[in-house]
């Protein structure tokens, strides 16, 4: 039997990240979209939850991508302090701990003392130490990547109420073709995580539809 090989992810968002902004897009569009009464409705308020979907997702987009960037700085600090200790810290027990939290868990359980201790004698010895924990262009590319995914997530869904003019064929067409972007998110996750891809993608398109009503329902 052959396994298959895992995917080497050389994007700048992974899979998870790039299917999470998607979906977070799709969600909040959606929130527009089935608030919409067919029967009472007209193309003025098709207009208008237009504007409002496509506005909101400007909105939640900058604030993903300005909080991406806000998470990333301070992590990266946090990764230069934990450097910084390992390197000059004289609690080895604390420091092979902080080693083996960067490890992952099966690999870290499989460490003794005397192989974190090995680590810690290498990083001694690591000349390039990270002199800035500031933003890089590569973070700032992944911010926008995720603002534009965001945005980007709306159109599948409001596409149909712009050139089909009798609004209950326009609202079935956007409902199902977000049933179906549900369903691709989780094929592309159940790929990418190994697992049945046709049930990850029911169970992505069921956990949509749920969510969407939730979030009407509370008022979003």
């Amino acid at each position: 039997m052959t396994l298959p090989e895992p995917k080497i992810n050389k994007r700048l968002l992974n899979p998870v990240e790039r299917i999470s902004e998607i979906l977070f897009g799709l969600i909040m569009a959606l929130t527009f979209t089935c608030t919409l009464s067919v029967i009472e409705s007209d193309r003025t308020d098709v207009k208008e939850m237009l504007i409002g979907a496509i506005g909101c997702n400007i909105a939640w987009g900058l604030v993903d991508a300005v909080m991406y960037l806000l998470m990333s700085i301070t992590e990266k600090g946090h990764d230069r302090m934990i450097f910084n200790f390992v390197r000059k810290s004289d609690k080895i027990d604390t420091v092979h701990r902080f080693i083996a939290d960067a490890l992952p868990p099966v690999i870290a359980s499989l460490m003794n003392k005397e192989q974190l201790e090995e680590i810690r004698q290498k990083l001694l010895k690591v000349q390039d130490t990270p002199s800035s924990a500031g933003l890089k262009g590569k973070d700032y590319r992944m911010a926008l990547g995720i603002f534009i995914l965001v945005f980007l997530s709306t159109f599948p869904v409001a596409i149909p109420f712009i050139f089909i003019s009798e609004l209950h064929v326009a609202m079935r067409v956007s409902n199902l073709t977000a049933i179906v972007m549900m369903f691709l998110c989780g094929w592309i996750l159940g790929n990418y995580a190994g697992r049945n891809r046709f049930v990850m993608g029911l169970l992505m398109s069921l956990t949509g539809i749920v969510l969407v009503l939730t979030t009407i329902y509370l008022g979003g």
